[in-house]
This record gives structure tokens, C-alpha cells and sequence, in this order.
């Protein structure tokens, strides 16, 4: 989800429709939730599902310390996504992952990050003060030393993206990885309407590259979008990271960086279902076409080695795409919380759909094992083998 300092009509009309659905999504899980009536028609048997213990490994989730949320408040951001910040506490992320049966959440910041600060050392200052929280009050803290967060870092970067912010982002991405030892960094899709594969980022890509960083590319609200009276969580969220994804194809930066080690939100956007598409002016599926291939060979492979979360995208809609596109293992388990508070009123399982692409095995290396094997560190932490 994200934020913005401005409160124009459309901000208004996002508040506005988002504040009438949030309800009815509430409802709406919570008779999802309720047992079924008695007088329910019997279907006949059903199989029961194995069960299964806190064993979820959560790699889209976010936090929001107190010094974070007051220094928003103070700029004017009381909402993000068009609802007002959601609570966060260490206290509530656990008890949701409690809840859903989730052993980790790896944090991250949502938009607006820090860009919604002027000044560069401001934004620095506050990144390194998120950053070193991540570290040593989540992911290295005494009270949470049973492996209960991850962390990606957040890097100073401004709506104005120039050649010296960048180069301080690169240093502020050495001492999180190396010196306060989190378990990648987060980058947004774009800056101020400038792409990841924009030359101005190549300084910090390469630092990236130079740590073999796991990269979790966020969407932020892309300007000048087409208003349609609608929140642009919806569906600009799911272009922007699309842009991002497909700029970095052309522009080279997955052949150039290829250590570095990319995570897409919400199941890539809908880079996916239009991979082959977005491919057409590379040389891999104009072969294809040429030879009358599919498969293997029909979308680029910088996109078929990308890694895809589940947030607010588990339906066999988004899933089978993604799996057809990238295989099960590239795929990783995220809720999004606590921007999804509401899809999450109960207990059980927080991704029942997940079962109409996966079996039980593929279901729990998408929920366990395969977060394991990217982030060896985090595995270590909670005394898991890489499974």
C-alpha cells in the first residue's frame, strides 16, 4: 500500500471508496470465517488438509514504529493507500502471526518511504534510524532472537532522483546488509516517475550486485495516472511494479547485475500474464516465434528467473501464471500486512486459495522452504535447514 503528502480530489475520492469497501471486506471474511450452517447442503467427503504448525515464512509485510508514524503525522500523511496508517506494533505482528500460522515476517517500508522528506539528510537520517530498528529491536533483538522478523532496508532515496543520493544510498545499503546484518534491501518501483533502469542507478545496482542482495521491488502510485474514481492500489500498483520489471529488461540491468537477486510484489503486477508480450524485442522469443516454440522459450528468461510473492494475489488467476511463468520454487508466501488488517479477522489459514494451484508439497515450499533457500540467514536464525 501507499501514501502520499497531498490531498487532492483524488485522494478524497480514494478515501471515500476505500472507507465504504473496508467494511464490507471485513464482513464479508468474517462470514468466510464463520462456521457453516447446519442447514448447509452436503457436498459429500471432503479431504482434510494436513495440519499444519507456524511453519509460514512472510516476505511482504511492513512495519511502522512510533517515530516513524509521528514524523508522518507531522508532515501531513495521517493515511496510506487512502485509510488511515494502520496500527503496528511488534506485539500485533506477532499475534497475527500467531494467528495465521506464520513462524517470520521479513519487514519492509511501504511508500512513501522517506521520499515524502525534503531534505537529503533528513531522508538519511530517518532511513538509518528505520534500518538500525529493523536490526536491533526485529531481526537481531533480544526479544525476538527465535527468528520472528527479517528485514529489507529502506535506502534515502527522494522523489528527485540524483547521482549524489544515489551514492548515498549505496552506502546506506552496505551497512544494513553487512553491518546491521538484514536480509536485503527494498527498492520502490519508481522514483518521482524515474525507473529502476534509469543510468542514475547503475552506482547503486552495482553495490547491489557486489553484496548478492535480495531486492524487493515495491509499487508506489505512479504520477499523472488516469483517474478512474477508483484507489490506485487496485490496479496502478500492479503497472508500476509492471514498468519497473520491463525497464529493467530493456535497459540491461538483469544481464549486468546478475547476482542481484529480484523479488517482485503482488505476484510481479501483471508482468506474467504479458511476459511473452513484453519480451517481443528480445532475442529469445523472436526465435521462439521464428521456430514455432513455447514453453521454455516464449518470455524472456531474465523474467523466468525473477522471484513473485503471493500478496493480495493468491487466486489461481495470479498463481498459475506466475508458476507457468517462473516455476513454484520462484515463488514466495506474503499478506501485505498490516495494510490488510481487514482480510485477516480471524485465524487459520491466510491463503485457502493457494490450494487451487498447488498441492501440499508445492504448497509448502511456496510458504516455507522456498524463503529458506533465499535467505540463508533467516534460516539460520530460526534453526531450519534448508529444505
Amino acid at each position: 500500500m501507499t501514501g502520499s503528502g497531498t490531498e487532492g480530489a483524488q485522494g478524497l475520492r480514494r478515501r471515500g471508496v476505500l472507507k465504504a469497501a473496508l467494511p464490507l471486506a471485513v464482513t464479508a471474511t468474517a462470514l468466510d470465517a464463520a462456521p457453516a450452517s447446519a442447514a448447509a447442503p452436503d457436498t459429500g467427503p471432503t479431504k482434510a488438509a494436513p495440519a499444519r504448525g507456524r511453519d509460514r515464512i512472510d516476505v511482504h509485510c511492513h512495519l511502522i514504529p512510533d517515530f516513524y508514524r509521528k514524523s508522518l503525522t507531522a508532515h501531513g500523511i495521517t493515511e496510506i493507500g487512502g485509510v488511515p496508517v494502520p496500527a503496528w506494533s511488534p506485539a500485533l505482528a506477532v499475534d497475527f502471526m500467531n494467528r495465521y500460522g506464520i513462524e517470520t515476517q521479513v519487514v519492509s517500508v511501504s511508500e512513501p518511504g522517506v521520499t515524502y522528506l525534503d531534505s537529503p539528510a533528513d531522508r538519511l537520517d530517518m532511513a538509518r534510524r528505520l534500518n538500525t530498528y529493523m536490526s536491533r529491536d526485529l531481526v537481531h533483538g533480544a526479544a525476538y532472537r527465535n527468528g520472528r522478523f527479517g528485514g529489507f532496508a529502506v535506502l534515502p532515496l527522494g522523489r528527485t532522483v540524483t547521482a549524489e543520493n544515489v551514492s548515498v544510498a549505496a552506502t546506506e545499503a552496505k551497512r544494513a546488509v553487512r553491518e546491521l546484518r538484514l536480509d536485503g534491501v527494498g527498492l520502490f518501483s519508481s522514483y518521482g516517475g524515474t525507473y529502476l533502469g534509469d543510468p542514475v542507478f547503475e552506482p547503486l545496482l552495482r553495490t547491489l550486485d557486489e553484496l548478492g542482495a535480495m531486492v524487493f521491488i515495491h509499487p508506489v502510485t505512479p504520477q499523472a495516472y488516469p483517474d478512474l474514481g477508483l484507489p490506485p492500489f487496485l490496479y496502478e500498483f500492479t503497472f508500476d511494479t509492471t514498468r519497473a520489471l520491463v525497464n529493467m529488461l530493456y535497459k540491461g540491468v538483469y544481464t549486468r547485475h546478475g547476482r542481484i537477486r529480484w523479488l517482485a510484489a503482488h505476484a510481479g503486477g501483471t508482468l506474467p500474464y504479458i511476459s511473452y508480450r513484453t519480451s517481443l524485442l528480445t532475442l529469445t522469443p523472436a526465435i521462439a516465434q521464428q521456430l514455432g516454440a513455447s514453453g521454455a522459450a516464449d518470455s524472456s528468461p531474465h523474467f523466468r528467473g525473477l522471484f513473485y510473492d503471493t500478496a493480495l494475489s493468491p487466486a489461481p488467476q495470479a498463481m498459475k501464471s506466475v508458476q507457468e511463468l517462473a516455476g513454484t520454487r520462484h515463488i514466495l508466501f506474503a499478506t501485505d500486512w498490516p495494510f490488510t488488517s481487514a482480510l485477516f479477522p480471524g485465524a487459520g489459514d491466510p491463503a485457502p486459495q493457494l490450494d487451487e494451484t498447488f498441492d501440499a508439497g508445492e504448497r509448502l515450499a511456496v510458504e516455507r522452504s522456498n524463503a529458506l533457500a533465499q535467505f540463508p540467514a533467516l534460516a539460520a536464525r530460526i534453526g531450519a535447514r534448508q529444505e
